[in-house]
Formats: structure tokens, C-alpha cells, sequence
């Protein structure tokens, strides 16, 4: 059959002239591309497993927390007016400019061994202060500092001086829960412009201290003073020493006498020169 002008030409259908798939083949696989991605990918779950971390961290150390236990004696929380609270900010001071005071109840709570002795420890400065007399402008300053208001200060004759030779502490008796009566053995010397200086006898001076809130201490009266009464003495049989014990101390003093102890040793008193010259009794174990 020829071809015939007059007949329309029917075209081959559209499918036939798309050409088929292609399957596009790369000569060359883009590594760099892929690396790239993943290395995102792989930041991207780091940080997804450092937050889950810390939140678990956070989470567990909140739990851990001691919570306050909820009782009748805990303290009501008071709300801060605004205006104090604004007022306060953007300043803060390098220096405190109010004194620390210290609650009774926290003096309370201090080792009651402690306070007795700060307390005893005052007592005795106080007594060799009182005691004390030199003329000096300086200790009657000091002595009116440690006495209470009102009180006057020791009058002496002029030319009078006393010196404590020593002092110490005998008892403390605690009369309230930050009050204290306290006794102080004292031992002076008196020197007058005539004479020098002479031992004096021994006072037991009470003293009466009370821990402030300050946590200080305080004399809050006069003292009392008495001669200290020191009782009868001990009586101790001394005997006389069997030869062997007394070749044994031979040369250290001459020797007054001995005492045999319950397992046998001995103690053995003689009068031995000491570096000044003086001859004292003292006992001596051979």
C-alpha cells in the first residue's frame, strides 16, 4: 500500500518515542558527600546523649537531697517587703557594719565545760587585777573595765604597792545556765616605802560571771574576799630507815625519815640544799 496523501498520517503513539528509564550509574561514588552527613548525624546523637546524661545526673542528685523534716519547732518564714529587697540590690557591702550577736540559745548549745572555763579563766584575770596595786593609771583602767558600773575602784596609802605572787582557780559553781560563781586562790606581796616587800596570806576571792550574748564574760558584782582556809594537816608517821634503804640516798641530804609503801618500796624524806642555798624537805623513792 502506498503512502496516500489524502490519508492522515496517525502519529506512533508518545509512549514509544520516550526512551526508557535510565539507571543513572556514577563512575565515581561521592564519598565526601555521604561523610559529611554522617558526621552531623553523628554530633546531632553526641549531643542528644549528653543532655539525657546530665538530665539523669540532675534528676538523681536532686533525690539525693536531705529534705527538711517538717516539726512544730521549725521557724515560720517571714516574706521581705519589695522595697527593702530592691532598695538592697546592685550594692553589696564589703564590710559588715553591725556587730554579730550571738542568740542565748546558741550560748546554750555550746560544751557547758567551755563556758566554765572562760568563765573560771575571767575569774582569775579579774582577781589578780583587784588584788594588784602600782600606782599605774594603766591598771586602774584595766581593773575598771573588769568591774561592774557603779563600783568603786581599790583606795591605798600612798607609797603602798602589792604584787599577786600567784593566783589560780579553786571551783566553779554554775548557778544558772550562763552564770557562775567562781573562787580564785590569791597570793600577794606588799611592799610599803619603809619596809619591802612580805608575803601576804592567802585570799580565796569569790567572783560572780555571767556570759553575756556577746559570748563575753562579765563580772556582775563586787567580789568577796576571805583568808583561804587551809585545815588541819596531814599526819604522816615517818620511821627510821633500815640500812640497806638508807645506803641507797647516801650523800643526798640528811635524812629525817621513812615510809614503807604496801608493795615494800620506800619514800624517804630528807632535807636537801637547793641552788639558792636553802635546805627543803623533800621526799626522795631509792
Amino acid at each position: 500500500m502506498g503512502d496516500d496523501p489524502l490519508e492522515p498520517v496517525v502519529a506512533a503513539p508518545y509512549v514509544a518515542f520516550m526512551e526508557p528509564e535510565r539507571t543513572e550509574v556514577y563512575e565515581r561514588i561521592p564519598w565526601e558527600t555521604l561523610e559529611k552527613r554522617g558526621n552531623d548525624r553523628q554530633w546531632m546523637v553526641y549531643a542528644v546523649a549528653g543532655a539525657v546524661t546530665l538530665g539523669a545526673l540532675a534528676y538523681s542528685f536532686t533525690r539525693n537531697q536531705p529534705r527538711p523534716s517538717a516539726s512544730a519547732d521549725a521557724p515560720v518564714a517571714t516574706t521581705v517587703p519589695a522595697a527593702t529587697v530592691t532598695s538592697n540590690m546592685g550594692s553589696t557591702p564589703s564590710t559588715m557594719t553591725s556587730p554579730i550577736v550571738v542568740a542565748e540559745a546558741d550560748l546554750y548549745a555550746v560544751d557547758p565545760e567551755r563556758l566554765i572555763d572562760q568563765a573560771g579563766s575571767h575569774a582569775e584575770w579579774f582577781a589578780v587585777e583587784y588584788v594588784s596595786i602600782d600606782g599605774s593609771e594603766e591598771s586602774r583602767e584595766t581593773l575598771s573595765s573588769l568591774l561592774p558600773s557603779g563600783v568603786p575602784l581599790p583606795v591605798s596609802t600612798e607609797g603602798v604597792q602589792v604584787f599577786v605572787d600567784w593566783a589560780g582557780t579553786q571551783a566553779v559553781t554554775q548557778t544558772g545556765p550562763l552564770s557562775f560563781d567562781v573562787e580564785v586562790l590569791v597570793r600577794s606581796l606588799s611592799s610599803a616605802e619603809e619596809t619591802g616587800f612580805v608575803r601576804q596570806a592567802p585570799l580565796l576571792v569569790g567572783v560572780e560571771v555571767e556570759i553575756g550574748e556577746d559570748g563575753l564574760a562579765r563580772v556582775v558584782a563586787a567580789p568577796t574576799v576571805r583568808p583561804a582556809p587551809t585545815g588541819e594537816p596531814a599526819a604522816v608517821s615517818l620511821v627510821e630507815l633500815p640500812p640497806e634503804v638508807a645506803a641507797l640516798i647516801e650523800g643526798q641530804g640528811e635524812i629525817v625519815g621513812g615510809l614503807q609503801l604496801a608493795d615494800g618500796s620506800w619514800e624517804v624524806v630528807v632535807m636537801a640544799e637547793g641552788g639558792d642555798g636553802v635546805r627543803r624537805p623533800v621526799t626522795l623513792r631509792p
